[in-house]
Formats: structure tokens, C-alpha cells, sequence
């Protein structure tokens, strides 16, 4: 399995940030609970997916397609 790093600081930061946000906004936002499962549950996966791809530094979707925002 290749460990290359494939994305860069800029991209790392952005979804750092933008994880968290969503991860936030899933668990402690009163107005995304009123609406449910709906939209609590894609908050959540798309916050994860993000956060965990910016600390680790590596995008499957990158990986499939043969490109990257690496430095």
C-alpha cells in the first residue's frame, strides 16, 4: 500500500476546518436536530470523512484519480 501524502497544507487546514464545523453542527446544533436523521447523519459522515482525511494527509478520491494538492 502506497503512504504518499497527497494532500497539501492548504487542503489539510480546509478540511480540518470544515470537519469540524460539520462534526459540530451534527451533534450540537438544535436546528439540525429538529430536522433529524436527515440531516445529522450526512453532517456527521461528511465531517468525519473530511477531519480524518485532513489529519492523515491522504484522499482516496485523490489516490483514484491520479492527483493530489500536495506541495
Amino acid at each position: 500500500m502506497n503512504s504518499k501524502v497527497n494532500v497539501g497544507r492548504a487542503d489539510q487546514v480546509a478540511r480540518i476546518v470544515i470537519g469540524l464545523i460539520l462534526l459540530g453542527f451534527a451533534f450540537f446544533c438544535p436546528w439540525a436536530a429538529s430536522f433529524g436523521a436527515i440531516v445529522t447523519w450526512p453532517s456527521a459522515i461528511i465531517g468525519a470523512v473530511l477531519f480524518i482525511t485532513g489529519l492523515t494527509r491522504r484522499c482516496p478520491a485523490y489516490d483514484a484519480a491520479g492527483t493530489g494538492t500536495n506541495d
